[in-house]
Parts: C-alpha cells; sequence; structure tokens
C-alpha cells in the first residue's frame, strides 16, 4: 500500500488530509516546507482554526512534525513541517 493510501485510508479526519496534502505541494525532496498559516488556509479553504486542529491532528499521528521558527529579531516567522509519511 503507497503512503498516500496510508494517508487516505487512516481515521485522521478530512480537515486533516486536506492540510497534508497542500503541505505535500510545498514540500522539498526531504519532506520539508515552510507555508504560513495563511497560505495552507487559502490552500484548503478551511478555516484558521480548522487548519491549527488539522495540524494538531498531523502531528499526533505521526504524520508530520512542526517546528516554530524565529526570524533574527526574535519575532515569530512560520513554522517548519516536516512530513514523515512521504
Amino acid at each position: 500500500m503507497g503512503r498516500l493510501s496510508v494517508l487516505l485510508n487512516s481515521e485522521l479526519p478530512s480537515r486533516a488530509v486536506a492540510v497534508y496534502l497542500v503541505l505535500n505541494e510545498y514540500a522539498d525532496k526531504n519532506g520539508y516546507c515552510f507555508p504560513s498559516l495563511k497560505t495552507i488556509v487559502q490552500g484548503t479553504g478551511l478555516s484558521k482554526s480548522t487548519v491549527k486542529r488539522a495540524i494538531q491532528d498531523l502531528t499526533e499521528a505521526g504524520f508530520i512534525q512542526r517546528e516554530q521558527r524565529y526570524r533574527e529579531n526574535g519575532a515569530l516567522s512560520s513554522c517548519m513541517y516536516h512530513l514523515l509519511f512521504r
């Protein structure tokens, strides 16, 4: 069974699958990407709070790792996501 099949056949809610597919579009060959929350919201058509829940779903299920990034001045930047199941 392919990895995408595992995702689609998992018990993850559809919001999580939609977010994963958007993250996958931005991921490099090693599975890393750093789209903003706004970009993910626009790519999925979901609300900001729903995208946040989906990211939590994916993290808890072991499909992604999320790391908060900071600018040189200490301000928040977009998160880095590592897709573990590509």
